[in-house]
């Protein structure tokens, strides 16, 4: 009776078929466990892209600043209208309007009766037609005649807070004013003066000095 020997690799290799078979049997579910594996990290590392940001609201910031500054608006006829002057001016998106230390503002209307605004600030609305006047606020309507010709004496009205309507040609006050018409002199609690339906309201105490005038020969 004869023996047959066996060769060392030949039983290695039956040992690494046997083991190749057996992980071939579970290479499905590694595969699927190494592909969840993969799912839930891709999730977790990959950043989440929220909901767009809103539109913020616009704050009291000024957007731009003015220095030493000078404009000048024009009707369509290229007639000058107004002209501003500032130390700086400072303008705020939010309300449209244009803060100005130092202002004084030059202003022409239809029938060339120039108007002057001083004061320490002014608070202007966007096209510049209405103009809020504090701290020492001085205007100026300089004589002139009317459509009749009549003469129409200087006027100039003081306080520290004064709101002019230019292309509406009125000036008003909720506070002390004082108004000087040609000689005569006046000082209220609060005034509403219309230029061109030639009105003045003066309300609370009110005070007036009337100067005679010479008779016109």
């Amino acid at each position: 009776m004869s023996a047959v020997a066996r060769s060392p690799l030949a039983g290695l290799g039956a040992l690494v078929r046997g083991g190749w078979e057996r992980v071939s049997v579970y290479l499905p579910i590694i595969l699927m466990a190494v592909l969840a594996l993969g799912t839930y990290w891709l999730a977790r590392n990959t950043p989440v892209l929220g909901p767009a940001e809103t539109q913020r609201a616009p704050t009291h910031d000024p957007d731009y600043v003015m220095r030493g500054f000078s404009v000048k608006t024009f009707d369509a006829s290229g007639r000058l209208k107004s002209e501003v002057h500032g130390k700086e001016a400072r303008h705020f998106p939010d309300t449209d309007t244009l803060e100005i230390d130092q202002p004084r503002i030059r202003s022409l209307n239809e029938r060339d009766q120039l108007t002057v605004a001083t004061a320490q600030r002014a608070l202007s609305n966007g096209d510049g037609s209405e103009v809020q006047l504090i701290g020492d606020a001085v205007v100026t309507r300089e004589a002139s005649r009317n459509e009749r010709g009549e003469l129409q004496p200087r006027m100039e009205f003081r306080g520290e807070f004064l709101h002019a309507f230019l292309n509406t040609e009125r000036v008003k006050s909720n506070k002390p004013v004082q108004l000087t018409r040609g000689t005569d002199r006046f000082t209220a609690d609060s005034l509403d003066y219309d230029n061109i339906e030639q009105v003045l309201e003066l309300r609370g105490r009110v005070h007036g000095v009337l100067v005679p005038q010479p008779a016109q020969k």
